[in-house]
């Protein structure tokens, strides 16, 4: 049946496109010196796509695009062809790839000389692979139409049938779903989006992030929507500005009705494959493990970091258990590899074994996920039910070297539970500034001949403690010591250091890190015969690397679109100097406070007798930012770099 299927749809694609050969070469022409699209390299006259969904949820794919060479940089793009794919669960076929020249001749390229092979990868090899054709040089005029033929779905799972169709069915067999995203690096002269649907089935989409022309109407057996866009320019990107799925126009489509029957879907497909069932090696690890656990959350933290340490991360494709369906305990315990899924199938096994009530979970790092019950995850984490009868997020895969057990990095993030009864979408909350703080604190003072010593002491929670540990965790043990001088020397290269000592980083869920260095920097400051000027140390930005925010581009007065950054954060700094002998201040910084919806700042500079004291306090409120919240965002960074940049000057005589 499939087959006949299949054949009836190849060949009304064929009659369509070769109806439209003539429509083709007008439509180049059309395109000719216009000015529309310049200072682009290319232009997609158009961007066709027609979908012919079955019952099985199975669908028939036929893409038909358009390319004009706008520039010679163009034409280097588009010299080959590639297209990515998963044969285990999609099947893609280039149908014909025809060069129109400039001068009016045309190229029909040979499709048998279509190169397949093994997709470039990293960290994750299941066997992806990519499909090329060659091009050739092309000039700035000429055109490229390519016709293309897919079958299949983007996920992976347990399938029967390798030599039919049945292996191109979705995991959620009947269902149908898409994400299309109506955006492209290059212009889009005109995109249209076409799929047919059984009558019989539930359907609904939404356009997020503009409108879109759509049309219904009832084809046969089938309904038939249509959506068009025309004159789609490319996004122009903001510096750390949110994913283009969050802010570019795209169409989402489910024949699901809601996020209740993928969790109960996602929780049935696991639990009859028996991915989660233990063994008597992994009851005794678990058995050794907690010993001398204190209480359910110092269990639940020793089977989470171990799961996290153990499982090294390195997806090699194992045949059975792949997309949805998370592997056998029993081959993770064993391998001791795999990915996210694969240290979250491990954890949810260990807490079962352990008594715990656990579950897996799926969410999105990094975009947001729509309310529309399409597939929008690329991460597996999960869910465990404490004393308190509520569910708590894990994710074994984030906590190495990390004193969380769910990183705070995902906060405000939406995430999807595989449980029984069925669950709702939901979004991890707003993790207070105050759980990340990185406090520096400073006692220093300066000699009459400019020179500085003392001592700076830094300390921190949450994901400031793991981002201060990256001096030691990427690196070997004989570079710890060179890193944290090289943050000192950073900030002046004639710092000679006295003392040192830090945390061993691997007692991290021990005792959150310290690092104390005491030094001496000659010639700190500038004296001459009437005045000393010099810059506090430790508000110059110490330790840059471990707060992202001051690399963000705060040139930019105001943003159109949201943006992000690694985590909210709080940085303390207290900084006292002890001065030597002098007549009055000529110059010393004013205070500065600011708030609003994205950030705080509070800063002084207090000068008593002989000592100065420093004070700042930037807070940081989120992860995920609107744009309303850039002001006070890149006040609040502004303000710790004056600070940083600013001069004391006093008179000694």
């Amino acid at each position: 049946m499939y087959k006949k299927q299949l054949f009836f749809s190849l060949i009304m694609a064929f009659f369509t496109f070769s109806a439209s050969a003539q429509s083709v070469t007008e439509l180049i022409k059309k395109y000719d010196n216009t000015q529309k699209y310049k200072g682009y390299n290319l232009l997609l006259i158009f961007d066709s796509t027609k979908v012919d969904v079955q019952e099985t949820g199975l669908c028939y794919n036929n893409q038909h695009t358009l390319y004009k060479v706008l520039t010679y940089e163009g034409a280097k793009k588009i010299s080959n062809l590639k297209f990515d794919y998963d044969p285990q669960s999609a099947f893609v076929q280039i149908k014909k790839v025809v060069i129109y020249k400039k001068d009016g001749t045309k190229k029909e390229l040979d499709i048998n000389t279509t190169l397949d092979y093994p997709a470039p990868a990293h960290m994750i090899y299941w066997g992806a692979r990519q499909k090329m054709i060659e091009v050739g040089r092309l000039e700035p005029g000429d055109a490229v139409e390519v016709v293309m033929f897919k079958k299949g779905f983007t996920y992976a799972l347990l399938q029967d049938g390798e030599n039919s169709d049945d292996r191109y069915i979705p995991p959620m067999k009947g269902q149908f779903y898409d994400i299309v995203p109506f955006w492209n690096s290059n212009p889009i002269a005109k995109k249209v989006y076409q799929v047919k649907i059984p009558k019989e089935k539930y359907f609904q989409y939404k356009f997020y992030n503009g409108d879109v022309d759509s049309t219904k109407k009832q084809v046969g057996e089938k309904i038939q929507y249509t959506f068009t866009k025309t004159n789609i320019l490319p996004i122009r990107r903001e510096s750390r500005s949110l994913g283009l799925s969050d802010i570019a126009p795209k169409l989402l489509l489910s024949t699901s009705r809601n996020w209740e029957e993928k969790s109960v879907w996602f929780n049935k497909v696991n639990e009859d494959y028996g991915s989660f069932e233990s063994t008597k090696e992994i009851d005794e690890k678990v058995a050794e493990i907690l010993q001398g656990a204190k209480d359910e959350m110092d269990s639940v933290s020793r089977l989470t970091h171990w799961a996290g340490d153990e499982i090294r991360y390195s997806g090699i494709s194992m045949g059975e258990g792949e997309g949805f369906t998370l592997h056998k305990g029993e081959m993770n315990f064993r391998d001791r590899c795999g990915v996210c899924k694969d240290k979250a199938g491990m954890l949810i096994t260990m807490l079962r074994a352990a008594g715990f009530t656990a579950y897996p979970a799926m969410t999105m790092a990094g975009s947001r996920i729509e309310n529309i019950p399409a597939d929008q995850f690329n991460h597996c984490v999960v869910v465990t039910k404490l004393s308190d009868d509520k569910y708590h997020l894990l994710d074994p895969t984030w906590v190495p070297f990390v004193r969380e057990l769910w990183s705070s990095c995902e906060q405000q993030q939406n995430y999807l539970m595989g449980l029984p009864e069925g669950a709702d979408l939901g979004e991890t909350p707003i993790s207070a500034p105050e759980n990340h703080l990185l406090k520096i604190v400073g006692n220093l003072e300066i000699s009459n001949d400019g020179t500085l010593t003392g001592e700076v002491i830094l300390t921190a929670t949450g994901q400031s403690d793991a981002s201060l540990r990256g001096v030691f965790n990427y690196y070997k043990k004989s570079q710890w010591k060179e890193n944290v001088e090289n943050q000192i020397l950073a900030i002046n290269p004639l710092a000679e250091i006295i003392d040192m000592k830090y945390t061993n980083t691997y007692d991290y869920q021990k005792i959150p890190v310290e690092i104390k260095v005491t030094f001496r920097i000659p010639n700190y400051a500038i004296v001459t015969n009437n005045e000393m000027i010099f810059k506090p140390f430790a508000a110059q930005n110490f330790f840059k690397y471990a707060q992202s925010q001051l690399r963000f581009n705060t040139d930019l007065k105001e943003r159109k679109y949201g943006f992000k950054d690694r985590c909210s954060r709080l940085v303390e700094i207290n900084e006292t100097i002890k001065l030597p002998k002098f007549e009055s201040e000529i110059y010393l910084p004013k205070a500065d406070s600011s708030d609003g919806s994205g950030a705080s700042f509070v800063g002084s500079y207090n000068l008593k007798e002989n000592m100065l004291v420093i004070n700042e306090k930037a807070s940081y409120k989120k992860r995920v930012y609107s744009s309303d919240d850039w002001p006070s965002f890149k006040k609040a960074i502004e303000s710790q770099n004056k600070f940083a940049d600013e001069y004391v000057i006093l008179k000694i005589k």
